[in-house]
């Protein structure tokens, strides 16, 4: 199994934080950065499985 090497956890919890920072919640906007991040990977991941 290849292991994934994160960049869309990485890309998703920057613009997080840059939406945090944006309406001064920071630990909103990592927590939906993580979150969008996570399910970014998922969807690609079930994308190339097809």
């Amino acid at each position: 199994m290849k292991k994934d090497d994160g960049g869309s956890l990485a890309i998703g919890l920057s613009l997080g934080l840059i939406f945090g920072l944006l309406f001064d919640n920071l630990a909103l906007g990592m927590a939906l950065g993580v979150a969008l991040g996570a399910s970014g990977a998922f969807a690609i991941k079930k994308k190339k499985t097809k």
